[in-house]
């Protein structure tokens, strides 16, 4: 059987996380305002990217993690990032005394943190999908970390960041080792995801206790613009149009 975490946009989507899923057909988004992913089945066809068309909208961007499904001919590839999946292989994870449970108040604080230290992608209802916890010295979040996709029986730590002023103390670690506590509360095993070129976060986490899975791409994409109809195609019996019509 394929595991959850093959597909995990999609898993998450389908599962935990239901109740932020945007669905046309069987392609399934979050909303913009709480992440950029979007999932396509295992075997997409041309209905699927038409699907994909309504949903994201002419010109609309979203993001493609798991399977490396490519766009069809005429949609712009924005960017693709070879990545890393991660999972729990024996992590000790520990609550901290220090960690601080983040919510809808802190959020222009975690943005502005997220601009300075681009952890990956971070929208300002991001903080909706799980646990998030930070660390504040001198009043000022010094950093945060938390819980994003949830594949059924996984949970994905993200937004792992800190403050530049604030790095070398260990901080980063000891709040993956914090949230990676409360997954386990849970009986879910906690999942990461970096960017394959991100050596030194890698080689924290292996050193961690997780253990590499396997090499997603992360594929940013935009929806063609809508073509204008004329006068001709309303005359025209041919069939619809392709997906690159948007």
């Amino acid at each position: 059987m394929a595991s959850p975490l093959d597909n995990p946009t999609w898993t998450s989507l389908t599962g935990p996380h239901a109740r932020f899923a945007e669905r046309r057909g069987r392609v399934l988004r979050y909303p913009e305002d709480v992440a950029p992913f979007l999932a396509l089945p295992d075997d997409p066809g041309e209905q699927d990217w038409l699907d994909v068309a309504e949903l994201a909208g002419p010109e609309g961007t979203f993001v493609l993690a798991g399977p490396a499904a490519r766009p069809p001919s005429g949609w712009e590839v924005l960017d693709e990032l070879p990545g890393v999946q991660l999972v729990d292989d024996g992590v000790a994870a520990a609550a901290d005394p220090e960690a601080v449970r983040l919510g809808p108040a802190d959020v222009p604080e975690m943005l502005d943190l997220v601009a300075r230290t681009r952890p990956g992608p971070f929208r300002k209802r991001t903080v909706e999908l799980g646990t998030y916890l930070g660390i504040r010295r001198c009043g000022v979040l010094a950093a945060m970390a938390g819980e994003r996709l949830r594949p059924p029986g996984h949970t994905e730590i993200s937004a792992v960041c800190t403050d530049p002023a604030f790095r070398g103390q260990g901080l980063a670690t000891r709040l993956v080792l914090a949230v990676a506590a409360g997954i386990h509360e849970r009986g879910e095993r906690p999942i990461m995801h970096a960017a394959a070129g991100n050596t030194a976060a890698i080689r924290l986490y292996l050193s961690l206790g997780f253990s590499l899975r396997w090499r997603p791409d992360f594929v940013a994409v935009r929806v063609p613009p809508k073509r204008r109809s004329t006068s001709r195609d309303a005359r025209s019996s041919a069939p619809s149009p392709r997906p690159t019509a948007g």
